[in-house]
């Protein structure tokens, strides 16, 4: 059985939602039985290179106070530390294109579930830079990717029109904002939904298959 999931490495509710759907297919039954591939979903495409302060970027893009930006925030930081992982107000925001240029790499590779975790873990647990080239490709050898090559896909336009295509897949199924997960190409489940969400929807789409 497949599951796509649409995300984006600076997207809170991603981190939170991915948590919730693998604690769910920890306990399914059939699980080595489950592909699981992760897909681009850019949520601010004109996001700048140069990373600001992810407060100020909140407050910027949804016109709020810096009160309700700080609000926000801890309401993610609530959800992310419920399901016991490591989350900062320290971090900066920029674009996303080179980091998700660098989880197709991954995928081609073998290792992209090792990346997407490393690049949630390093950006919302230490506040680390998911942005520059430097940065990725030191993240992208922690996730077993070999280093020269990373730098080389990072300095071209590799994987450029994969993002692309992925973004418009997902708005082709309907999806306005992301996480988003298809299972089995027949069950959409949006948002950080509880882990019994997808335990049931799991269950469901498997008791369904041909």
């Amino acid at each position: 059985m497949r599951i796509d999931i649409w995300s984006d490495i600076v997207c809170p509710w991603c981190y939170i939602g991915k948590a919730r759907f693998e604690r769910a297919l920890a306990g399914f039954e059939h699980a080595d039985e489950v592909e699981v591939e992760f897909h681009s979903f850019r949520l601010d495409p004109s996001a700048p290179e140069e990373p600001e302060p992810v407060l100020d970027a909140l407050a910027d893009k949804y016109g709020m106070s810096a009160d309700q930006a700080r609000a926000a925030d801890a309401g993610a930081r609530a959800n992310a530390e419920g399901e016991g992982l490591p989350f900062t107000s320290e971090r900066s925001h920029a674009n996303t294109f080179d980091a998700h240029r660098l989880l197709h790499l991954a995928r081609d590779r073998g290792v992209q579930r090792e990346a997407v975790d490393t690049l949630f873990r390093a950006y919302f647990g230490e506040g680390a830079d998911v942005f520059g080239r430097d940065a990725l490709v030191g993240l992208a050898e922690k996730a077993g990717l070999d280093a020269d090559e990373a730098r080389r896909v990072l300095e071209g336009r590799q994987y450029a029109d994969h993002v692309e295509d992925d973004t418009e897949q997902a708005r082709a199924l309907g999806a306005t904002g992301v996480p988003f997960f298809v299972i089995d190409e027949r069950y959409g489940v949006s948002g950080a939904q509880p882990a019994d969400v997808f335990t049931q929807v799991l269950e469901k789409a498997w008791e369904e298959r041909d």
